[in-house]
Formats: C-alpha cells, sequence, structure tokens
C-alpha cells in the first residue's frame, strides 16, 4: 500500500494533505462521504494520522468531489479521534495549495476559492501577488452564540462558567483563569487536563442540536481564553483542545469564529478586526462581515485570516507484515 501527501502548516498546525492512495468515494453529498470514509476507510486515516508516520496532534484532509453548486473542491477533514466538520487552519492552508496546485484559476490581486467542507461552504479568498499565493483569509458558515454564561460543577475544580458556540463545529468556551491557569506561566499540560474534563463534563450533560443536520450537533472541543473577550488592540490568547485532547497549535480558525459569534452576540466587538494567539505565538485575525440567521438563531459570518507553509512531500508505505505499521498512539 502506498500514500501520497503534500505537508502543510497553518500557524504551527500542520495539515496532511492526500494526493494519492485512497479509493475513489461513492457520490451523495458530503456528509455521506464522511460517513463512508468514516465507516469503510478509517484504517487509512489511521495510518496517516497515528504514528510512525504522524503523532497524536497531526491533523489532515482528503480532497473529494463536490456536491454542492459553486463549490471548486470538498474536503473530509481527519483527526487523532476521527473526522470533524469544520476546520479553519486546513481551509487556509487549502486555499493556497488549490491556487499553487491550478485546481482554481489564479487570478491577481485575490483568487477566490470556494471549498465545500462538511459544515457547508466555505468561502477563501487568497491574496496572489507576482504569481505567488500568500496570506489567505475565508468567510465561513453562519456562526452563533448557542448557550450563554451558563455554569457547571465540576469535580476538582469547583462551580466553572462558560458559554457554548457554533463557528463550524460547537466549541465551550470558557476563561482559563477559572481553573487556576495563566497563559505564559502553565505548561500545556494543565490546559489540556482542564479543558478536556469540561469538555467530557459537557458532552454527558449538555445535549446540542443543530438547525441544519444532527451531524452537526456535537462537542468537538473547549476553548480556553485569556478573558479577554472585549474589544482591544491587544491580542487575546486562547488555546484549543479538540477531539482526543489534541491541542491546536493554531488559535483555530473554526474557534476564532466561534469565538467572534459569541463577542458579537454579547457586544464586546462590532465591526474592529481582532488578533487571536496561539499558545505557539501564532495569531489569526478575526472580524465580522456581516449578520446572518441559523434556524432560530441570530448569527453572523465571520472572516478569519493567516498564512500558510509547505513543509515537504512524502511517500508512505504500509509493508503486509509490519504489524506497527497500520498506525499506532502514544502520549
Amino acid at each position: 500500500m502506498t500514500l501520497t501527501v503534500v505537508d502543510m502548516h497553518t500557524g504551527g498546525e500542520p495539515l496532511r494533505i492526500v494526493t494519492s492512495g485512497y479509493p475513489s468515494i461513492p457520490a451523495g453529498t458530503i456528509l455521506e462521504k464522511r460517513a463512508y470514509v468514516r465507516d469503510h476507510l478509517d484504517h487509512l486515516r489511521k495510518i496517516l494520522m497515528f504514528e510512525p508516520r504522524g503523532h497524536y496532534d497531526m491533523y489532515g484532509a482528503l480532497l473529494v468531489e463536490p456536491d454542492l453548486p459553486g463549490a471548486d473542491l470538498a474536503v473530509l477533514f481527519m483527526h487523532n479521534e476521527g473526522y470533524s466538520t469544520m476546520c479553519g487552519h486546513a481551509i487556509v492552508a487549502l486555499g493556497r495549495y488549490a491556487v499553487d496546485e491550478g485546481l482554481v484559476a489564479r487570478q491577481e490581486p485575490v483568487t477566490t476559492v470556494n471549498i465545500e467542507a462538511p459544515c457547508g461552504l466555505v468561502v477563501a479568498s487568497v491574496e496572489v501577488q507576482d504569481g505567488k499565493a500568500g496570506a489567505v483569509s475565508f468567510e465561513s458558515v453562519p456562526a452563533f452564540l448557542f448557550a450563554r454564561d451558563q455554569q457547571i460543577e465540576l469535580p476538582g475544580f469547583g462551580a466553572i462558567g462558560f458559554d457554548i458556540a457554533y463557528g463550524g463545529a460547537f466549541y465551550a468556551l470558557a476563561d482559563c483563569h477559572q481553573f487556576g491557569l495563566e497563559f505564559g506561566k502553565n505548561r500545556v499540560r494543565y490546559f489540556v487536563d482542564a479543558a478536556t474534563a469540561l469538555t467530557e463534563k459537557l458532552k454527558k450533560e449538555f445535549p446540542l442540536s443543530h438547525p441544519d443536520h444532527a451531524d452537526l450537533a456535537f462537542l468537538y472541543g473547549t476553548i480556553l481564553t485569556d478573558g479577554q473577550d472585549v474589544f482591544s488592540d491587544s491580542p487575546t490568547k486562547n488555546i484549543c483542545v479538540f477531539a482526543e485532547a489534541q491541542v491546536d497549535r493554531s488559535p483555530t480558525g473554526s474557534g476564532v469564529t466561534a469565538r467572534l459569534a459569541a463577542m458579537h452576540a454579547k457586544g464586546e466587538i462590532a465591526g474592529q478586526t481582532r488578533l487571536f494567539e496561539s499558545i505557539a505565538g501564532s495569531r489569526f485575525s478575526g472580524s465580522v462581515a456581516r449578520t446572518a440567521k441559523a434556524g432560530p438563531h441570530d448569527a453572523i459570518i465571520a472572516r478569519v485570516g493567516g498564512r500558510a507553509f509547505y513543509c515537504g512531500r512524502a511517500e508512505f508505505i504500509v509493508e503486509p507484515d509490519d504489524e506497527l505499521g497500520r498506525g499506532f498512539l502514544l502520549r
């Protein structure tokens, strides 16, 4: 078995783009394709995401045929637990990749790339100068604040206040200081433990719903913030812990979208552009492009921007008698 990939990163967060080796995916909606890959081809995800070729925090993208009119390409996202519905850092990387690989006609100064994700159509704008693709911004699906100013008793931490917002995926949003944590002073491990505890508790006790499809109604992870939600010229810091306690090195594109939805609903941001900083020090820009609706929810369309870079290209093989070659994880 042979699989080929292009590796990129956005703000330090990896993206492994599959270029060959997958069988054809049956026609259907993007969510049906996601379900098919999950149910029939998950061994390939493990080969690419897990050790010895990947690692616990690896992230990947599989391009498939779009079914939405107007989409230039469609993508399925993969990680250590399975398949997500939206990934902003991947959109930034895929926008540049699509221009560089000729998947869309290159136009200066901006090339538009319409990307169908499991959550819906995402429009990426790729800056192009002298034929070279650069920074990318995107407008995602309607984002909204689902639950505001909630509180839950969390064993070991006490009463924790949180919001839940949707930015292509559902996230719990909580101030890290409630857990006795502070960016720049505590190890990442402590943030992961706190965020994972909140995610697991909410998955058991806080049901979610989405107006478009039941497959979108799951809690993807928790974003711990510095609590600086009211607009400021200074960056606001956050760490996203998603899937199976996976840590995003970037500020998290869909997470920034969710934070913007919560900020807007609370009157903490209007037309300004805010900077969001990750645990690795990388930054995304984020702003509210316009208001929208998502079923009964007041929503926004967010614009999020960042840069993606190439890391390399690889050809992976799996020898038939390699017992570890099909993937394993260590933490």
